[in-house]
């Protein structure tokens, strides 16, 4: 029988076991420098991290994956141990109505919650993975994560989903249809993978599940999900000028800037092909459904 890993005549000789030693040595030691150095700081390839969308979109999505693979918290993570803690410092308590806010660029969802009639900022998570990029959802298979203003009920939790609890964003709404725009099962989920959806830890997962589950039982009916681009100021819109998406956009600033005026989930309706926002009332966050419809006083300017 011929050994083909050791030496002789025409063969190649095998590498020694210290040469293997050596080698895997240098593997770790390289799988280190680039752990070590993500935990020093979320932008350590600036020559990766900077310039177009979709260089600074693959630089996060593989340096948050290098630190979940490698068991570690993602940037800004809050302190998943201590909720009844966090929830203490805020005044708030578990059952009392959500919110959640979405910005892709910054891989970034927000909690609020309601105290005293208005909506307070309780926590923002750092989002683990989402796909596609910048713009809404179009047809089914595009790997494009929604935009938009969105209502979840009990009917829309998965606590057995394959990615660990999810929750289905409703998509497409009164909105996406009226674009004629395809797709399902878009959710927020745990599991850190995603085509198409929101993919946050799974102990991120455990937390919010708490939260919207204790939302939901102690009264609130549906809540809000809302959907940006970005953080929604008017220097980032303005360096999207040139962008298609633009118009659609600047349709969802205005539903993004009336809640942060009134701390009160806005209204949505669909009027001719478009997002119009109402103020919303104080009935535990849950009146601000997603219609067709073309309200007398809307918030068009």
């Amino acid at each position: 029988m011929t050994n083909n890993t050791g030496s002789g005549p025409g063969l190649t000789p095998a590498p020694s076991r210290p040469r293997r030693r050596l080698r895997r040595a240098a593997m770790l030691l390289l799988v280190a420098l680039v752990v070590g150095a993500a935990l020093v700081s979320p932008h350590w390839l600036p020559l990766v991290q900077g310039g177009t969308d979709e260089r600074h979109f693959a630089f996060e999505r593989s340096q948050r994956l290098l630190r979940v693979t490698a068991g570690l918290a993602l940037p800004g993570e809050p302190d998943l141990a201590n909720l009844s803690g966090r929830l203490a410092e805020h005044g708030l308590s578990q059952g009392a109505p959500i919110l959640i806010r979405i910005f892709k660029r910054e891989f970034e969802l927000e909690l609020w919650m309601q105290r005293d009639g208005v909506f307070h900022r309780f926590v923002t998570y750092p989002i683990c993975r989402w796909s596609g990029t910048l713009g809404p959802k179009l047809a089914q298979g595009d790997g494009q994560a929604p935009e938009g203003f969105y209502m979840v009920d009990k009917t829309a939790l998965n606590p057995n989903s394959r990615w660990y609890r999810s929750f289905n964003l409703g998509y497409p709404n009164s909105f996406d249809r009226a674009q004629g725009r395809t797709g399902s099962f878009l959710m927020v989920h745990g599991g850190c993978a995603s085509v198409g959806c929101y993919a946050m830890t799974n102990a991120q997962m455990d937390e919010i599940w708490r939260l919207v589950n204790a939302a939901l039982d102690g009264g609130q009916k549906q809540f809000q999900v809302q959907v940006y681009p970005f953080r929604m100021t008017g220097e980032k819109l303005a360096s999207y000028s040139g962008d298609p998406n633009l118009p659609f956009w600047r349709d969802l600033k205005r539903g993004h800037d009336l809640f942060e005026a009134t701390l009160q989930p806005p209204k949505a309706s669909v009027c001719g092909g478009r997002y119009i926002f109402e103020p919303g009332g104080q009935d535990r966050g849950g009146n601000a459904t997603t219609a067709d419809s073309c309200p007398a006083a809307s918030v068009k300017n």
